[in-house]
């Protein structure tokens, strides 16, 4: 593949790595649960980006171009190694997750139970705000298809996130002696924009 030819600037890509390489890191180790396996990802995706750099750009945004490959890269090798992965989780997520909020950890927890295109769904629509037409694009599906799989990973992580309550709040109470006190229930945080329906 050819190099970006003299009209693309280094520093053009740079600003565009700046202000999207980290949101796209959470992202797509939210669909696979494997922090190494995201970063790998999104390092290839955006070297091919840098190599079809004119196009890209003008086309419009690159940010959906570069998404869709490190989202396919990552659940490839996430399939590939998927014995492995399942290794990792028994041992807890990494200490130092990219920018994610203590609410989208436990949900990545929850994330690990679904289809890997369940995951990607729910990652792209409800943790990146996309809309399901958009999604349905990058995915390579039908919005019906999105509806359906964003449907089925709801019920399954309404359950998961519901035990997953059930057993903070019963290890704080049993953490509670020694004058400490224990915190008050309050709703789930895990839900991402509180899991609205759609469709």
């Amino acid at each position: 593949m050819s190099e970006p030819s003299a009209s693309s600037t280094p520093s053009d890509f740079d600003q565009f790595y700046t202000a999207t390489a980290k949101r796209l890191v959470a992202a797509v180790y939210a669909a696979t649960g494997d922090l190494a396996e995201a970063e790998d990802a999104v390092q290839e995706a955006y070297a091919r980006a840098w190599q079809r750099w004119d196009r890209l750009t003008a086309e419009g945004d690159p940010t959906p171009w570069v998404r869709t490959v490190a989202l396919r890269l990552a659940v490839s090798s996430w399939r590939r190694a998927r014995n492995r992965m399942r290794a990792h989780f028994r041992h807890g997520p990494p200490p130092d997750l990219p920018d994610l909020a203590p609410d989208r950890v436990a949900l990545i927890h929850a994330l690990r139970g679904l289809k890997p295109e369940q995951r990607t769904a729910v990652v792209l629509h409800h943790l990146l705000d996309l809309p399901i037409e958009q999604v349905a694009r990058e995915t390579g599906v039908s919005s019906g298809a999105v509806r359906t799989r964003l449907s089925r990973a709801r019920k399954a992580l309404g359950s998961h996130l519901a035990d997953t309550d059930t057993d903070t709040f019963a290890n704080a109470d049993a953490g509670a002696g020694a004058g400490a006190k224990a915190p008050a229930p309050h709703p789930p945080t895990c839900h991402p924009k509180g899991v609205p329906s759609h469709g």
